[in-house]
């Protein structure tokens, strides 16, 4: 009989644990829009059994999709065991919109599927195929808990379902048996002789740096100057806003989409990288928007999360998070859309310089060492800082397309979690020319979703026309296609209709 089998979480990953409560769902999630025609049936609708076929021929290189969380006894630190009441049927789901099913009709089910937390007792992800989309597309919806995934961890695990090739062909998945399940006693004694090899480990580093004094010292006074910077941007309380206020548990999701091409024009004219131009955008929409509310802008501290990888080439295609962070500023109060990009520009270049995301790295190497009850300590008083107003992730994907059964994926949208007192969360996912915008936003602090999205469109049109010099240009080039985003009784939307621009008055 085969030993009982566990995998403790790392510290990083069950921090996700803690920050969820009853509002805030720690779920990471993403939209594909597929051709419909390959996963059809003969005699028509949409070929779910197939498709779940093919996810289960799948699953044996995703093996955390198999498993749910258990807890040590006493120190009720969380560790991953082989779920053996598994059920495929439960985790992939079938919906129908009313045909011919329009994008905001999606949008309303996506907001709906991402408003449900994930039942904790079974393994952490769903998968929804949604058919009835008008122009013979279907939606594949997916939701995986942040313990589970990061950014970067989930384009690997997209990978795994998605082929570079249009093959159709359903392989034998080898055969699955869950390993036995720990007694309270196996965790136990586990978590004990974790805490006796604690400080030994310990020792060995700082051996290890007495042995190499010269090669770490530099290392470790960056690392501590990142901390302190890291720290010291915590402390700092944001601006308020009437979009950064206690969240609920109701989500809104929307998108845009804008052509790589363009987004990489802007960049090679005006300087700075295609993440510059996007954080240049987001400050111009944002700009846009606070001001339609009524929101001043001068002087505010609007401060935003970006997600920085850490994960080393060879860790690709593993589980769990592997991510770190810079906290900055957005300049919101600039109106000049070429400032914006300078400022922002520079911003990024001392975060570089400074390698911020060492702090929040470091901070994490602390807390694995520091034990459970410190790290929830920490993350609970972080979650009262709410230190920042927006996150921002940029996930690059690829630039040739991806098939799921011969269907070809036509674009891709994110999405990223909310926490305590930030009604949104901005992520972006290129793919085959395009930059795919997801907004997720909680459904009572931003009724007027649509509104901010397009305030972003707009602000990258400005953007554009400031790196074309030439406002017709901007009108014949600038490719911002946007699909069911406009509502009766929005007047930013109804301006929208008659002037590109949107608003001027930023």
């Amino acid at each position: 009989m085969n030993p009982p089998a566990f995998e403790r979480l790392s510290t990083q990953d069950s921090t996700f644990l803690v920050f969820e409560n009853a509002h805030a769902h720690m779920h990471v999630g993403g939209t594909a829009i597929l051709e419909a025609g390959p996963l059809r049936r003969s005699q028509g609708g949409t070929d779910i059994a197939r498709i779940r076929a093919y996810i289960a021929s799948r699953l044996h290189w995703l093996p955390r999709y198999r498993q749910r969380l258990a807890f040590v006894p006493i120190e009720n630190h969380p560790v991953w065991v082989d779920d053996d009441h598994f059920n495929l049927n439960y985790h992939v789901r079938h919906a129908c919109l009313p045909h011919p099913g329009d994008d905001e009709q999606l949008k309303q089910l996506i907001g709906r599927i991402m408003s449900q937390q994930l039942d904790r007792g079974k393994p952490l992800w769903e998968a929804w195929i949604i058919e009835g989309l008008a122009d013979d597309r279907v939606a594949l919806v997916t939701k995986a808990h942040h313990c589970m995934v990061d950014g970067i961890a989930g384009v690997d695990l997209l990978s795994v379902l998605l082929s570079p090739t249009p093959e159709a062909t359903i392989e034998t998945p080898p055969p699955w048996t869950p390993r036995p399940l720990p007694s309270r006693l196996d965790l136990l004694r586990d978590a004990l002789t974790r805490r006796v090899s604690g400080p030994v480990e310990l020792a060995r580093s700082l051996t290890r740096v007495l042995d190499e004094p010269d090669e770490v010292r530099d290392q470790l006074m960056q690392r501590a100057r990142a901390t302190l910077r890291m720290i010291g941007a915590g402390l700092r309380r944001p601006a308020a806003t009437p979009i950064n206020q206690p969240i609920g548990p109701h989500r809104r999701f929307d998108w845009l989409r804008l052509d790589l091409d363009d987004v990489k024009r802007v960049k090679n004219q005006l300087g700075g990288t295609v993440n510059d131009v996007v954080l240049a955008t987001v400050s111009g929409g944002v700009r846009r928007f606070l001001m339609h509310r009524g929101v001043s802008v001068k002087g505010l501290d609007y401060r935003v999360v970006l997600p920085v990888s850490m994960r080393a080439p060879q860790e690709h295609g593993t589980s769990g998070n592997r991510v770190s962070a810079w906290i900055t500023s957005l300049p919101v109060h600039e109106r000049d859309p070429r400032r914006r990009l300078d400022a922002v520009r520079q911003t990024t270049i001392q975060l570089k310089q400074a390698k911020f995301e060492l702090g929040a790295d470091t901070l994490t190497e602390v807390g694995e060492l520091a034990g459970s009850g410190m790290m929830t300590l920490g993350v609970r008083l972080a979650a009262r800082l709410h230190p920042y107003n927006l996150i921002v992730t940029n996930v690059p994907g690829p630039q040739l397309p991806l098939y799921l059964l011969g269907a070809q994926m036509l674009e891709g949208y994110p999405q990223v979690p909310l926490f305590e007192y930030q009604g949104l969360g901005v992520a972006l996912f290129s793919y085959v020319g395009k930059l795919c915008w997801g907004f997720n936003a909680d459904w009572d602090l931003l009724p007027d979703l649509p509104d901010l999205v397009g305030a972003v469109a707009a602000a990258f049109r400005e953007l554009y026309g400031a790196a074309t010099r030439s406002p017709a240009t901007v009108q014949q080039r600038a490719s911002v296609r946007r699909t069911g985003v406009v509502r009766r009784g929005s007047s930013m939307a109804a301006r929208r209709d008659r002037d590109p621009s949107v608003d001027r008055r930023g």
